[in-house]
């Protein structure tokens, strides 16, 4: 049986453009990709000094229950470049967040869904709210709502022009 998943991408090393749309391409040939938000630059948060993000969101459909996805999506991580082991918070090559999950929530002692901190990041809502505009959390909260009671001037984010495509695996050129 088949469960819908709001990732949330996000890269601030190298080519940030290319890494989201890598790791798009990865998720397109081991999952369904039904929906991809543009991208959006933002600010660093909690470790500021470092180069700003580029974030984005992708709906899916798997037949994987989440902490299969968990699993695979650190893989994809390790495949694109990301190093084991940073700084919290710090600068990274890609990085996938499971968000949102249409069986509502789960809980374990490496996940949480809906994502923990989901409601107080303007670079996540923003994203996944381009592509679901009507969305909210398991119990009732319209992200759209939460998005608005944050402040766009301590959390600055700003959609970049152009969509974003699937890369071809392994690499290079558009699915």
């Amino acid at each position: 049986m088949s469960a819908r998943y709001w990732l949330g991408l996000g890269a601030n090393l190298g080519d940030r453009r290319a890494a989201l749309e890598a790791a798009l391409g990865r998720l397109a040939v081991r999952h369904t990709l039904e929906a991809v938000s543009g991208a959006w630059e933002t600010a660093p948060r909690e470790v500021t000094d470092q180069p700003a993000f580029l974030n984005a969101a992708a709906r899916i459909a798997s037949d994987l229950a989440p902490p299969a996805l968990l699993d695979a999506v650190k893989e994809m991580e390790r495949e694109l470049g990301r190093a084991p082991g940073g700084i919290r918070f710090g600068p990274r090559a890609i990085d996938c967040d499971l968000l949102l999950w249409d069986g509502g929530e789960w809980h374990d002692a490496r996940l949480d869904i809906p994502h923990p901190r989901l409601h107080e990041r303007r670079f996540a809502l923003l994203p996944v709210l381009e592509i679901d505009p009507s969305i909210a959390l398991p119990d009732g909260r319209a992200l759209a709502s939460l998005a608005a009671a944050l402040d766009p001037v301590e959390q600055p984010a700003e959609r970049v022009p152009g969509a974003l495509v699937p890369a071809r695996e392994p690499g290079g050129g558009a699915l």
